[in-house]
């Protein structure tokens, strides 16, 4: 059964926050608010996690993770970018954007696409989401909780808990959040490619 920790939005409270930090270093599989709605989350080097993720939400090996990170300079060090995907990024971040770039040898294989060899990262802006990876001190393995079937995140803990209270871990409530999914941008093939329209604007990378 999943244990809800409630997290004030804009004011988290250091001691629940340590409750979810405590929970993904045991190895807990959390699903936790965004600045885009729900997504599921677990520490990168947790195998488990992953493959519960993927039982979850029903996803292949192509299926891109997002590394979600707590600032510019992490995100740095999980991908290659030149000057001007640097600028167009920076400008974008913390925001509702995932970006996939070329993985560097930080990012464990089994994370980056089969082919490709990216990985998707992202900076939210949620100070929900910074207090637990400023608590965690390394970037969080995620997905957005979109279910089999269905074509937008959800937005509500006690609705997150219902659907998955045997799945996951932990569940952190923390008010409603905005429904619609990260607008994906694939940097992969040299140029910014929108591939996913969602709650940022994808016209600077237009």
């Amino acid at each position: 059964m999943a244990r809800v920790v409630d997290i004030h939005p804009t004011d988290p409270q250091p001691r629940a926050v340590q409750q979810v930090v405590d929970a993904l270093r045991d190895g807990a599989l959390i699903a936790y608010p965004t600045d885009s709605g729900y997504a599921l989350g677990c520490q990168v080097g947790q195998h488990d996690g992953t493959e519960r993720i993927r039982q979850i939400r029903r996803l292949d090996a192509r299926h891109h993770f997002t590394l979600v990170c707590s600032s510019f300079a992490q995100l740095g060090q999980l991908v290659r970018l030149d000057n001007a995907e640097f600028r167009a990024i920076k400008a974008a971040t913390p925001g509702p954007y995932t970006f996939v770039l070329p993985a560097t040898p930080e990012v464990p294989r089994r994370l980056a696409h089969p082919k490709k060899k990216t990985v998707g990262v992202r900076i939210p802006d949620s100070r929900v989401v910074r207090a637990l990876l400023d608590g965690l001190g390394e970037p969080l393995l995620s997905s957005t909780l979109i279910l089999p079937d269905h074509t937008e995140p959800m937005t509500q803990g006690w609705e997150v808990a219902d659907a998955l209270d045997h799945v996951v871990d932990v569940v952190v409530e923390s008010g409603e959040v905005v429904a619609a999914p990260t607008t994906v941008v694939d940097f992969s093939a040299g140029y910014p490619e929108v591939v996913r329209v969602g709650a940022g604007d994808p016209a600077p990378f237009e």
